[in-house]
């Protein structure tokens, strides 16, 4: 053993890996959790894993016994009404609810519980819903139920620890911020609330973002002395109910409701054990319930209904109410078995296992720190607030040495190239992530403004971030995991003594090996449709937006999307190849039995033309005939449309009456490149990174010969061969021929280029040589390799001249 792990269960070996389980945490991975091997699994807050023993036992479940719709009377429907009664009972039992208290309802997820609760809460224009700033989005949802209903809405932020002090009776100390108050009708806030009006406080039971814990005594704070949280509001008065969202925090320390008498918990089973998906549960005191109003009803929900006139009797029970239509219960009938790994294992040793890990994370981040003593890590949620605890979840940014963030992006991009699979963003908690990262409502909105929304790539806008990075353990977690998730950070992103960030800085200024160097044009690639396969060539025109015809063509769904080859990695298959002469563009594929001859010269004229959007541009287009469009369906296997865009030479040539002015404007267009009219790899740079992935493959014990990677996986239109690798990233502009060229900057690379096809025609798919280059060629979060170019046409337009470029001509860079 290791001394790391010596010494972390030195500190926590009573409460890690079960050691009073029926199986150990060694046992539990090696035999209910293979497919983890190499993979190190960390958003256990989104979804936990399901164990492959559990999923084996629903399956001889389901093919032993037959369970048929509960909404009747048969032997089949009745087995089903059994096994949905004895799964509500277990999750009664899981929160050490009583049945003559509380009912347990089936639904979709615990977002559609809480709709469920926004929706039929008896809200008025006298009534408030408050709220924790840090709450899921699926609870500040019932703000437009209640809104809507004329009540008001405000959120409050707790600051201080109570204590326990409810139920001790000690004194408690406790800050409250009360935030704005939010009405939608004006008129109803002259009304004074009577005290007669229903109220709902809403909080979770552990924050999503930070992993912090609120206290349960919040709930008998609101039901019986609600002044305490709300002083100098009028609502103070009302009829308090409290709702819990314990979706996060159940799969370690669920409520226990016998001590803690909330009105509503909601939870989803995913995140408890995994499987199933798409269920979820309100757990309602029988008396709050009574009080929900609901409108709809369905089959299952009514005792009697007449078809032709207004009447309609529901049912009783509060399950079968609220329950509509036939509930999942293949599903339901699932949740026994995912329940039984939870009580063989028990929450509490679950609870220590995962925060045994958590803490050890915590603090080994806290110490990382940079060769200048700076800190590495922002951890969040280290507070004074109302939690009593943390849950198995860390939420921290990363900085570097100079102070400046790192991006999320980056973050979550390199663990993913490093087998570790963690979340990024803000959780769908907006209010725990202005909270924390200290951004007002003016950064909010003027990050919206500026394209950042949720999921996007916007990590850091103004020299903030927009969100945090996240782990989160789960009961299958391992030492292991937490130990190669602190090494990769400390690898990443922690500044030691001669560490440089990027080898890309290394380069820069290369002048005084210029000299002697000599460089070539190898090799020319044209790629006429966008994310397709392109052709090389001996010799190739130019024009003003690169090569003559380069990405010239895209492929669009039915709804408009751009289609590339990360989306739809089948269009590498696509071959093609451009006839100059015929002014055809032949293109083929192995899905289909035919070459497709595309003759842009007197096409050009059949197809109509419309408008497309990239990369917020908008551009002409020519459409093609349904025979062409049917053709690339079939290539790729999804509907598809083939476009083609007006190019600047075509435009040129339809109206010769344009001047100079209008000419030069043209000049820096692009077709459906992503970034630049040509990207340039250096043979010696990829000779250099194969090497180096070769060398690690050495040192990782890979078997079989090192595989040569070929300049083409990085798709470049021009390769240049000669100097010493990565030259080019000094190059400010050069001269290939007598044609000039000026240098846009490296190319940042992504995981496009970890995926080749074999000789059997299959894609693979490695984390290599992305993984590679991030190890030398990382800057401020991206990675770069090759440079981008755009032609510097300096004949007069009009004028062909010698426009064309041919392999062999010297290459001159300048670095000046």
């Amino acid at each position: 053993m290791e001394a790391s792990k010596e010494a972390f269960l030195r500190e926590f070996g009573e409460h890690y890996g079960y050691p009073n389980g029926p199986k150990t945490i060694d046992e539990i991975r090696a035999t209910e959790f293979k497919r983890l091997d190499g993979l190190v699994y960390l958003d256990h807050a989104g979804a936990t894993m399901y164990s492959e023993l559990q999923m084996e036992a629903i399956f001889k479940d389901f093919t032993t016994n037959v369970y048929g719709n509960p909404h009747s009377q048969s032997d089949t429907s009745s087995s089903t009404s059994d096994i949905v009664r004895e799964a509500r009972q277990q999750v009664l039992d899981y929160c050490k609810a009583s049945p003559k208290d509380y009912s347990c309802i089936f639904t979709s997820g615990a977002t559609a519980a809480l709709k469920l609760v926004g929706e039929a809460f008896p809200w008025s224009c006298q009534s408030c819903f408050t709220y924790t700033m840090e709450n899921h989005n699926s609870v500040l949802g019932i703000r437009e139920y209640a809104l809507d209903q004329g009540a008001a809405a405000f959120a409050i932020d707790v600051e201080e620890t109570v204590h326990h002090g409810v139920s001790t009776g000690t004194a408690a100390s406790m800050k409250v911020l009360q935030h704005q108050v939010q009405r939608r009708n004006e008129a109803s806030s002259l009304e004074e609330p009577t005290g007669e009006a229903y109220n709902l406080f809403a909080f979770p039971s552990e924050c999503n973002f930070s992993g912090l814990r609120f206290s349960l005594d919040l709930v008998k704070i609101i039901k019986e002395d609600p002044a305490r949280i709300l002083e100098g509001s009028p609502f103070c008065n009302g009829r308090w109910m409290v709702l819990i969202d314990a979706a996060k925090g159940s799969a370690t320390e669920p409520p226990d409701l016998s001590l803690y008498p909330a009105d509503f918990v909601v939870m989803s089973f995913y995140k408890l054990f995994g499987y199933p998906t798409g269920l979820g549960v309100l757990i309602a005191r029988n008396d709050a319930s009574r009080l929900l109003k609901k409108t709809y009803f369905s089959g299952g929900t009514v005792a009697t209904s007449i078809a032709d006139i207004d009447f309609v009797r529901r049912r009783k029970s509060v399950e079968e109410l609220f329950e509509d239509g036939t509930i999942s219960f293949l599903s339901i009938a699932s949740v026994h078995h995912g329940f039984k790994i939870l009580n063989s294992l028990t929450v509490s040793a679950i609870s220590r296992h995962t925060a045994s890990l958590a803490w050890y994370v915590r603090k080994k981040l806290l110490g990382l720190r940079h060769e200048n003593g700076a800190r590495v890590c922002t951890l969040y949620g280290d507070s004074k607030a109302l939690f009593h605890d943390f849950g198995p979840t860390v939420s921290f940014n990363l900085k570097r040495s100079d102070g400046s963030w790192c991006g999320y992006r980056e973050v979550e991009k390199l663990a993913s190239l490093s087998g570790i699979q963690l979340r990024t963003g803000c959780f769908c908690n907006p209010g725990a992530c202005a909270k924390y990262l200290g951004l007002s409502h003016l950064d909010l909105r003027s990050n919206f403004e500026a394209g950042h929304v949720c999921w996007d790539d916007h990590d850091i806008i103004h020299g903030k971030p927009t969100g945090a990075v996240r782990v989160s353990f789960g009961y299958m977690s391992t030492f292991e995991d937490a130990k190669k998730f602190i090494d990769f950070v400390t690898s990443s992103f922690v500044a030691l003594p001669n560490w440089i960030e990027s080898g890309y800085q290394l380069m820069q200024g290369s002048e005084s090996r210029l000299g002697a160097a000599s460089f070539y044009l190898k090799s020319i690639t044209v790629y006429p449709i966008k994310s397709c396969a392109g052709f090389n060539v001996e010799s190739w025109p130019l024009s003003t937006s690169g090569l003559l015809h380069d990405r010239e063509w895209v492929l669009t769904s039915l709804s408009g999307e751009i289609l590339t080859q990360k989306k739809v990695p089948e269009m590498c298959f696509i071959s093609t190849f451009i006839d100059l002469n015929k002014g055809i563009l032949f293109v083929e594929s192995p899905r289909c039995q035919v070459k497709l001859p595309i003759n842009f010269i007197t096409d050009s004229c059949n197809g109509g033309s419309e408008q497309i959007k990239l990369n917020g541009q908008r551009y002409e287009v020519q459409s093609y005939k349904n025979e062409v469009n049917i053709w690339f369906s079939n290539a790729i296997g999804r509907p598809c449309t083939l476009f083609r865009c007006f190019s600047s030479n075509h435009n040129f040539c339809l109206n010769k009456i344009k001047s100079a002015s209008m000419g030069r404007e043209v000049q820096s267009m692009l077709n459906f490149s992503n970034e630049a009219q040509f990207l340039l790899i250096s043979e010696e740079s990829v000779s250099d990174l194969s090497h180096r992935v070769s060398t690690k493959d050495v040192q990782k014990g890979a078997c079989g010969a090192a595989s040569q990677i070929s300049p083409m996986r990085f798709r470049p239109n021009i390769v240049v061969s000669g100097g010493e690798p990565y030259a080019e990233d000094g190059w400010k502009n050069l001269k290939i021929g007598n044609k000039y060229f000026t240098s846009l900057g490296g190319c940042n690379r992504c995981q496009m280029i970890n995926i080749v096809h074999d000789e059997a025609g299959l894609l693979q798919k490695s984390n290599e040589p992305l993984a590679t280059l991030a190890s030398y060629r990382r800057m401020k979060g991206k990675i770069f390799f090759g440079i981008l170019l755009k032609y510097e046409r300096s004949e007069p337009v009009g004028r062909d001249g010698d426009l064309w470029l041919q392999v062999g001509q010297d290459v001159h860079p300048n670095v000046s």
